[in-house]
């Protein structure tokens, strides 16, 4: 079973915990990361960009010139792709770009991106997380004494509206309840910072 250091809000280590082998031990399986991931980033898509072809752009009805005589090019209206004002070839049209994943591949990947974080050891479990009133210098305190990355995940198991409120203001910081933790969010993240009781409620979540 792979084992963590467990570190209190000064950065200094508490006590180690021993982490569920078949949630954060496994093998990563990175085809199930790759399915998620563009599952998750086509699902943002919003798939409204529209362009008109040359059956949408108004005019060019009649023939600008008889096709045979003239020594020009032959043409059949004015509003063909390669006219000014024509329309465009292969226009996009808005469309739904989602697509779903199977409930199995989305666990299998979720556990692969939790293991990943414990195999680079990026994840930085804490024994609590709380503060008495919103302040965006002291949880960059504490992010600076776990020496947290650039890019920070902090996944609680309940949500604290003082420590959602300290952290909105900090660049590249953002938090995260267990059950709205998403694999891209994990994988993007430098430091996958999370309490004890977070790593239990995970435990219980996908064993």
């Amino acid at each position: 079973m792979p084992k963590v250091n467990v570190h209190n809000m000064l950065g200094e280590q508490v006590e180690e915990i021993e982490l569920n082998e078949n949630i954060f031990g496994i093998d990563v399986n990175h085809d199930a990361l790759h399915q998620v991931v563009k599952s998750q980033l086509a699902n943002k898509r919003q798939g409204t960009q529209s362009a008109k072809t040359r059956a949408d752009v108004r005019g060019g009805g009649r023939k600008p010139w008889r096709q045979k005589g003239t020594g020009r090019a032959r043409q059949g209206s004015i509003r063909s792709p390669q006219w000014t004002g024509g329309g465009v070839v292969f226009a996009p049209k808005p469309r739904d770009y989602s697509f779903k994943v199977p409930k199995k591949v989305k666990r299998l990947a979720m556990k692969s991106a939790l293991s990943s974080k414990v195999l680079d050891n990026e994840i930085i479990v804490l024994d609590q997380l709380s503060l008495e009133e919103p302040k965006t210098k002291e949880m960059a305190k504490i992010l600076a004494n776990v020496n947290a990355g650039k890019k920070v995940i902090i996944v609680m198991d309940k949500k604290d509206i003082n420590i959602v409120k300290s952290a909105r203001n900090i660049p590249n910081v953002q938090t995260a309840l267990v059950n709205t933790l998403n694999v891209y969010d994990i994988l993007k993240s430098d430091s996958f910072i999370i309490t004890k009781d977070a790593v239990k409620k995970v435990e219980e979540v996908y064993a």
